[in-house]
């Protein structure tokens, strides 16, 4: 398989380029891509020494000021991941070294219960995680994410996950029990029920079939759980948008929330390259309607904005969004998580609780 200018389309991989990041003063490009000389790199797991693990954020369109992530680049390889720019910060590629050069807090769970147990925590909703998945393949393997819930467990501190990977059924035991401290959420994120779509879409991320049937456990185990129907691809994945609700509805979840999709700074030529590469039909008809909904642009960071886009087109996304999120219940507002229960291992509870 081919994309643009006869270039090999990379197996099991979003990114079809590995461009220098916009800090690097220097670069290198090759035109002499073989497949079978240079296949789809393998993934490293490097090690992040980050002392601290729990981030700060004054954005009023996430829904938690404070977020943790175990790892930094994510192997689910997202063609269109808004995340995918925070790897230059390390010296990496947005491209192919965002879902191949993975970082890994391996000290995560040892920082988090250090943070916990100072005085000056405040006990709110941590997001988990943010910025990449916590489930990524490497989790299987790491478990550092499980060790994080695990020390959330011990506080009780809430926590709400993000996440399209079937491994997050593999900790339904912790989050069933923070659910009964009314202190877990997980939102489940659903791009399109079209398999042969969302495998050149998201080529590391679980089925579609693979995450409703995680709704639907979780809710059996009692943990509650949301759909995000994120991004909407204009153009590609819209027109989806009331069977996503509907199976996910039907699969147990209790809310739904949407997302436009995001293309900030280098996502906007690497989801590009993908559109030509994989829906070469699509390509202009995408762009056009992003534009559309981007004041011009392929992409508006404001505020207020970013996440919904503007004029008559994000209009009518929002009223077929709440008209399809009203027709099979998901219309009530996310549980709110509480954190009365927060208490610090060791210490005496005077209630006895």
């Amino acid at each position: 398989m081919s994309g643009p200018n006869h270039l090999p389309v990379i197996r099991g991989r979003g990114a079809q380029s590995n461009p220098a990041g916009r800090f690097e003063r220097l670069s290198v490009e090759r035109d002499d891509w073989v497949e079978e000389l240079d296949p789809s790199p393998t993934t490293r797991l490097l090690v992040d020494a980050s002392r601290s693990v729990l981030t700060r954020n004054q954005s009023p369109d996430v829904g938690a000021r404070v977020t943790l992530n175990p790892y930094r680049g994510c192997e689910h390889g997202c063609s269109y991941c808004f995340a995918r720019p925070t790897h230059e910060y390390l010296g990496f590629s947005a491209g192919l070294d965002f879902e191949s050069r993975i970082l890994v807090k391996r000290d995560a769970p040892v920082l988090l219960r250090s943070e916990l147990s100072n005085s000056r925590w405040t006990p709110e909703t941590i997001l988990m995680s943010g910025v990449t998945d916590p489930y990524q393949p490497a989790e299987r393997r790491l478990g550092i994410t499980r060790a994080c819930l695990e020390v959330l467990r011990d506080f009780r501190n809430p926590v709400a996950v993000i996440t399209k990977g079937r491994g997050v059924l593999r900790d339904a035991d912790l989050l069933s029990e923070l659910a009964g401290f009314e202190a877990a959420l997980v939102l489940v994120s659903l791009t399109t029920l079209d398999r042969d779509l969302q495998k050149a879409l998201e080529p590391r991320a679980a089925t579609p079939a693979q995450r409703l049937e995680a709704i639907r456990q979780l809710t059996e185990a009692g943990v509650p759980v949301g759909v995000l129907v994120a991004p909407v691809i204009p153009g590609l994945t819209d027109h989806e948008i009331p069977a996503l609700l509907d199976a996910a509805a039907q699969a147990g979840a209790l809310s739904a929330g949407w997302v436009l999709l995001r293309l900030p700074h280098g996502v906007k030529s690497l989801f590009e390259a993908w559109l030509r590469a994989h829906r070469p039909d699509r390509a202009e008809r995408v762009l056009s309607r992003v534009r559309d909904l981007r004041g011009g642009a392929l992409y508006d960071a404001r505020f207020g904005t970013r996440m919904r886009g503007q004029g008559p087109w994000s209009l009518q996304l929002s009223r077929l969004f709440e008209v399809a999120r009203s027709r099979v219940g998901l219309d009530a507002a996310p549980p709110r998580l509480s954190n009365r229960h927060f208490r610090r291992p060791g210490q005496l509870d005077l209630f006895g609780a």
